[in-house]
Formats: structure tokens, sequence, C-alpha cells
């Protein structure tokens, strides 16, 4: 399958109707194929839709993906509802095309609870305002999608910089609008940043994701600023390369705003 139709934007195809066939472009890579964020993003789109066919009012609580192979042509979404029940309901999704399918995913969505339990998050790293930190350009013929976002990194930290800790942490933005991240623009944030394990290594090595959940927090709606503050971070890594990252959200007031988590691989061909 191959589109003739316009490029979109990141933002424009995750407003269009979920059940349209996506359409790739080059423009939407980012490691050797259509950016995995963003296609998260559309599946949960998809899914998020199905389940309201089930109940209206359910909110995302968490989205996976597993990579089965990149997209590089056009391809479309498919769901099935796994469970409904009062307290949640579970969906699944499917990325597929000719060549069969690409991506499984799968989503939790909770219905609203009263508010009786003590919460606990994460405490906010120590960082300037976004305007006080440089931008960081990440070059487009290696991350195409990259052209959408304005990151602004923290700290001495960068990919392939050769440094003591795997760990990044930035501001990071959509271009297209001043809007504040509602859950399906959160997804596709989240898997924006280059991997942590990048930040200690000194030459050139593809660490692409294998399985990305991400979790939206219930405070996600209360944001007011399209910058968000991530800090990712390898928790381990083998000897063989396989990557354990975690990743943490917060707003501009220190507000916690979600959590995901990866598992990547490192390869160097």
């Amino acid at each position: 399958m191959t589109s003739t139709a316009s490029p979109l934007s990141p933002v424009a195809l995750l407003g269009r109707p979920s059940g349209a066939e996506i359409a790739t472009g080059s423009h939407l890579h980012g490691f050797g194929g259509f950016h995995g964020g963003l296609t998260l993003a559309l599946l949960a789109s998809a899914m998020q839709d199905a389940a309201a066919e089930v109940a209206p009012g359910l909110r995302l609580q968490s989205a996976t993906a597993r990579f089965l192979r990149p997209i590089g042509d056009d391809f479309r979404l498919e769901t099935s509802l796994l469970r409904a029940g009062r307290t949640l309901t579970t969906l699944g999704g499917r990325a597929v095309t000719e060549k069969g399918v690409h991506v499984e995913a799968s989503a939790v969505f909770g219905n609203p609870q009263p508010a009786a339990w003590q919460p606990f998050a994460p405490e906010v790293p120590d960082a300037p305002p976004p305007q006080e930190c440089d931008v960081f350009v990440i070059p487009p013929e290696f991350v195409a999608i990259s052209t959408y976002l304005e990151i602004r990194p923290v700290g001495p930290s960068r990919p392939y910089a050769g440094g003591a800790e795997p760990e990044l942490i930035a501001w990071i933005r959509i271009l297209e609008d001043e809007r504040p991240p509602d859950p399906l623009r959160f997804v596709f944030l989240m898997d924006s940043l280059a991997p942590s394990y990048a930040a200690v290594l000194s030459t050139l090595a593809l660490v692409p994701t294998v399985e990305l959940t991400v979790r939206p927090g219930a405070h996600l709606a209360q944001a007011s600023s399209p910058w968000i503050l991530l800090r990712a971070r390898t928790r381990s890594a083998t000897a063989e390369g396989w990557v354990d990252e975690e990743i943490d959200a917060w707003g501009r007031d220190g507000t916690h705003l979600g959590s995901a988590q990866q598992l990547r691989i490192v390869r160097t061909g």
C-alpha cells in the first residue's frame, strides 16, 4: 500500500477518525520506520473509540505496544474487546499491512472512581524553565519526525556523548500548537527522547524499542502548558544489549503527569 495523499503532521493524524488508513510518509519516521510512540498513540485512539462504544467516559490507564517489525508502508488499525467490567475495560489492537501484523497492542481503560486513596508520585528533578535551556536539534535525516518537536535538555547529558550515567532529562513539546498534551499526545511524547542508554555510548548504535508501555497520570487532564519535563533512565542493561528503561513526566508546575517503560535492544548494524 502506497499513499498518494498529502502528508499529515502527527497532530493532524491523531485528529483523524481512528478507522481511517494511516499514511506513513518518511516525515513521520523514527529509527528505521514509522515512529513507535505515534504508532501506539494511534492504536490507543482506536482502542479508546472502541471502549467508548462499551461505556462512555472511560479514561486511558495504560497502553502497551509490542513492535514485531518496522512499519514502512501505509497501515490500518484493528481493535478487539478483551474484557468489559465495572472497574476496567481492556482492549486489544493491531497495526496491520499487507505483509501482516507489525505491532500488537493492548490498553486498559478505567471507570472514574471516588478519590479515596493516598496518592504517591516521584519527585520532580531540579530543572530550570524551558526558555533557559538550549534547543537540542536532532538531524532530521536520523529521526525525521523530530522536526515536529522542540527538545531542550536539562543538565550535561547528551545522546552518544560517552557520559557516566544512562539518563537523559529534557523539556519537550509538540511544535504545531500551544495546547497541553491530552492522553494521545502524551503517549506520543513519551517516546520522543533519545534512548537513555545512548547517554553512555560514544559511538552511534541504534537502541530500538521492542516493547513500550505508557501510563497517563490522573493529573494530566489539568496540564496547562505544552511543555513536559521528561526524565528517562536505564534501570538495567545486559551485556547482550537488552535495556530496561523507565520514563517519568512532569508539568511546568512540578505535577507528575505519568510514566512509561521501554524494553530496548542495542543494535550496531
